[in-house]
């Protein structure tokens, strides 16, 4: 575990959501104050706003993947292959750890709650809930592959 996925964790027990908790977590690597990454994050918890589409955690992660390692020329070909293939190495190792980049097959959902009301945090939401240990992976499996694979 890294400091990084400690973070998320704390983070998302806090009350921040999924994408926030690891987003913001990575603060330290990314240069963003935390204000900004937690705005920047803050409709994509739940799935992209509850619709339980792709994890939060895994969405925070790919951020702050491609603020790290990600391109900004529209001609960079080479340079968004590499991304690409960042972006896919790290949700393979999310899946293989928890068995889906997807929130409602994480939750045990068949489709999304219909409501853009959050969940009240309370004692029982995190009892039931893995999320945080989400967001924990999340930010650990990027910090470690930024570890893997230093910049040039």
């Amino acid at each position: 575990m890294s400091e990084y996925g400690e973070r998320a964790y704390e983070l998302f027990c806090t009350g921040y959501n999924c994408a926030q908790s690891t987003f913001a977590a990575l603060c330290p690597l990314t240069g963003l104050d935390q204000t900004t990454s937690l705005r920047l994050a803050s409709g994509l918890g739940g799935g992209v706003a509850r619709q339980r589409e792709v994890c939060g955690a895994v969405l925070g992660m790919s951020m702050a993947a491609g603020l790290l390692r990600g391109y900004d020329a529209a001609d960079a070909f080479d340079e968004k292959t590499a991304t690409y293939a960042m972006i896919q190495q790290l949700c393979a190792e999310f899946k293989t750890a928890h068995g889906s980049i997807l929130c409602r097959e994480l939750l045990g959902l068949k489709q999304a709650e219909g409501t853009p009301v959050p969940s009240k945090r309370t004692e029982q939401y995190y009892h039931d809930r893995r999320c945080g240990d989400y967001c924990r992976t999340a930010a650990d499996l990027l910090a470690r592959w930024l570890e893997e694979h230093p910049q040039p």
